[in-house]
């Protein structure tokens, strides 16, 4: 008899993705490594399919499923931590700080530089980081930063019709500008500010890697604290630093509606 959750097979990278092992192309190179086993015969070969209501995989040996429910997790993270499950130079990194032991199918969605800090969505829906970290998908991304030198009217809106950077010219960013004193701005000046600094936030809608800083140096200012508080409908809230909660029943609506909606787009 079929699983009700799924009337069909599925190819296997799927199947993996789903059960929060890895994404679907870090399945595939699972899968292509030899680290994959359906009903104990190893599987390479990319189109495969599964029955998830009678197969048994296996990665590494050790059985995985598919939760009838996804688990997503909000870390605070804190500097001085990789976002990556596994170092092999034994550095710090995110794993050290969420739940493996109680959800082993765990993996962040996107990533945050080792000295940034905020906010770091964590599940075990293998769907969700290819429908909101898609190039022309990606959820709105909330930045505080702090700065060498003052916004210039200027620099505002060269960064507001988007700044060029040397991978091509970044989309439009929003520009703010967080009050002293308010959770944003304490969260980058927690050595203080210097004068001729500014605590400055952005909004932008792609992942390019280290996006933030590269937009502000291209404008003249050198980041010296960065630290996100908003990753598209989840606003960092409810968790002190360095620890992680569960996303409460309307976050995680929130966030699976938006997954539901791109999957049909």
């Amino acid at each position: 008899m079929a699983d009700e959750r799924f009337p069909y097979p599925l190819r296997l990278q799927k199947f993996l993705a789903r059960a929060g092992v890895a994404s679907r192309r870090g399945s595939e190179d699972l899968m292509t490594a030899g680290r994959v086993t359906v009903n104990g015969v190893v599987v390479t070969e990319l189109g495969s399919r599964v029955d998830p209501a009678h197969d048994i995989v296996c990665v590494d040996g050790r059985r995985v499923e598919i939760a009838e429910h996804p688990v997503y997790i909000m870390l605070y993270k804190p500097r001085g931590y990789l976002t990556t499950m596994d170092d092999p130079q034994g550095r710090p990194c995110v794993a050290e700080l969420v739940p493996r032991d109680i959800y082993p199918g765990i993996f962040p969605v996107g990533r945050l530089d080792k000295d940034t800090t905020g906010i770091l969505l964590f599940t075990t829906n293998g769907d969700a980081a290819q429908q909101l970290l898609h190039p022309s998908k990606h959820v709105s991304k909330h930045y505080v930063a702090l700065v060498e030198g003052r916004i210039t009217s200027e620099n505002r809106k060269v960064l507001e019709e988007g700044v060029m950077l040397d991978d091509g010219k970044a989309q439009p960013a929003e520009v703010d500008f967080p009050k002293r004193g308010s959770v944003a701005w304490d969260a980058v000046t927690p050595e203080g500010i210097r004068v001729g600094q500014t605590v400055v936030g952005l909004t932008i809608h792609e992942g390019r890697k280290h996006q933030v800083k590269r937009m502000l140096k291209a404008v003249g200012h050198e980041v010296v604290f960065l630290h996100r508080d908003v990753f598209g409908p989840l606003a960092l809230k409810d968790v002190e630093y360095g620890s992680w909660r569960l996303l409460t029943e309307a976050e995680a609506a929130s966030l699976e509606r938006i997954i539901e909606d791109r999957k049909r787009q």
